[in-house]
């Protein structure tokens, strides 16, 4: 190849590889949370969303390089939503299951849970199947806690089921619940205030493998993206501070 053909080659290679960069750069993304599951995703005084989940999802689409815009959606159509391309991404401390992946593809998990109780202080309660008998349990509905609730309590104890974790935090208050099972770390939150400061963990923890994952369409090109911003964020100490910003322990 003569020189000025090399040059030119190279010249034009170089331009694709920006306008390449730019349009990574310029990538737009919508991704949905849910806005009322403190301290992961939740709605402050001022009407914005913030919360780790939301500061994950941030980090993510900063090292991806993309314009992202974080929308509130209700936990009940977070799923059809994202299948009808309201948005693009859920990152909503959503567990990845088995009926889950049937209808959308998950990234590699963000975070580890496990289940547990949560009833007043003072009350003696045995969290064995056969001490939770006859008694009235809550959790969020469309969830692990539930869906561990309706599964393996349902036939020995009355399972209330709440659209909304703060709903099912009142209840549990006003005394119309007598156990809670939760998302520990949600739940760990919660003692922390005002209306947890009666309350606390009964009980082992419920270990059920639970990784949460960021939610997306199925064959979706992001997925790869976000998997590789997840790694280089960890590895380069993002994620360590924005656990040490909720937790006092590492929930990776």
């Amino acid at each position: 190849m003569k020189l000025q053909k090399l040059i030119g080659a190279v010249a034009l290679m170089a331009g694709s590889l920006m306008m390449g960069s730019q349009a990574i750069a310029g990538d737009k993304l919508r991704i949905a949370t849910e806005g009322a599951y403190a301290p992961f995703n939740m709605v402050n005084a001022q009407g914005e969303l913030e919360g780790f989940d939301v500061d994950i999802a941030r980090a993510l689409c900063a090292e991806m390089k993309a314009d992202c815009e974080i929308v509130a959606q209700d936990w009940d159509g977070i799923i059809p939503g994202l299948r009808a391309r309201k948005y693009d991404a859920i990152i909503a401390s959503m567990s990845i299951t088995e009926e889950r992946q049937r209808v959308v593809d998950f990234s590699d998990p963000y975070y580890s849970n496990v289940l547990a109780f949560v009833a007043a202080k003072g009350n003696s309660v045995d969290t064995s199947k056969d001490g939770l008998k006859g008694l009235t349990i809550g959790a969020q509905r469309a969830t692990i806690a539930g869906q561990y609730l309706e599964d393996n309590l349902g036939d020995i104890a009355s399972v209330k089921l709440y659209d909304t974790q703060d709903n099912a935090y009142l209840d549990l208050n006003a005394g119309r619940l007598d156990v809670l099972l939760s998302d520990k770390f949600p739940a760990y939150d919660w003692l922390q205030t005002d209306a947890g400061t009666g309350f606390e963990f009964k009980g082992a923890d419920i270990d059920i493998n639970d990784k949460i994952g960021i939610a997306l369409r199925k064959g979706d090109k992001w997925r790869a993206r976000f998997n590789d911003a997840l790694k280089a964020i960890v590895e380069n100490g993002t994620y360590a501070e924005i656990n040490a910003k909720y937790f006092p322990f590492s929930i990776y």
